[in-house]
């Protein structure tokens, strides 16, 4: 049984990825996830996008887990 039904493949090669293609999607995540983190722990307020408490409601349980007190 030293012998595999299977036969072995050649590796794999992975092409390399430029810095200059991958800098736009880095600062776009950025971005996003700057923009996100303002929604989950900032978005309330005087300084709110949204008027009201509809986000914070929407958000209140991923605040508490994220670290953020909220009341």
């Amino acid at each position: 049984m030293a012998h595999s039904a299977v036969p072995a493949s050649a590796p794999v090669a992975v092409a390399p990825i430029s810095l200059s293609a991958l800098a736009p999607w880095a600062a776009f995540a950025a971005v996003v996830t700057l923009f996100l983190l303002y929604l989950v722990g900032v978005e309330q307020g005087a300084a709110a996008i949204f008027q009201g408490e509809t986000v914070h409601e929407w958000m209140h349980d991923g605040r508490h887990l994220l670290g953020f007190p909220c009341h």
